[in-house]
């Protein structure tokens, strides 16, 4: 782990850690907060995602929302809903606008797949994370670099360093 600047970078070898990593991010979100994933196809944006719905509480299975674009998955014990968006087939920020993620934005954890360049404009302050995987060829050799960055006054202080040490 190492923190700088530009975020906080994490290491993440396994599906299982991706999901960890979720699971502990949760801990620090809250109704309203928006999470921008974005990385190359496969580097486990949905993976974490997965941990995240875990930590929440919500109702599930949490699947990429490829072909849906967007899913509500229910808080099971009073806590927020997860809203889960995957924006790689949208054309851009009118198409994420039709979704009308405003109207549940300040009740909900507001997960963008593929947000970068797009999700920005659905709140000033957001969390964001890259997720990039090794140049190995093999998939069981992958690790997965993630860099955490809060953006606005609401991660002003908010330990995201400490998610490393989960």
């Amino acid at each position: 782990m190492s923190a700088d600047a530009s975020g906080v970078r994490l290491e993440v070898a396994t599906a299982e850690a991706a999901q960890d990593l979720g699971r502990a991010l949760a801990g620090l979100l809250r109704a309203g907060d928006l999470v921008v994933l974005t990385g190359d196809l496969g580097a486990g944006k949905t993976t974490l995602t997965q941990g995240l719905g875990e930590g929440l509480g919500v109702r599930g299975p949490i699947t990429s929302p490829t072909f849906v674009i967007a899913r509500v998955h229910p808080g099971l014990s009073g806590g927020p809903a997860l809203v889960h968006v995957d924006a790689y087939r949208l054309g851009g920020v009118e198409e994420l606008d039709d979704l009308d993620l405003d109207a549940s934005l300040e009740e909900s954890v507001t997960v963008v797949e593929w947000g970068e360049g797009l999700a920005e404009t659905l709140a000033a302050d957001r969390l964001e994370l890259v997720l990039r995987r090794s140049a190995s060829q093999d998939e069981h050799d992958q690790v997965r670099t993630v860099l955490l960055r809060g953006v606005g006054p609401r991660w002003a202080g908010v330990p995201l360093d400490r998610l490393g040490s989960s």
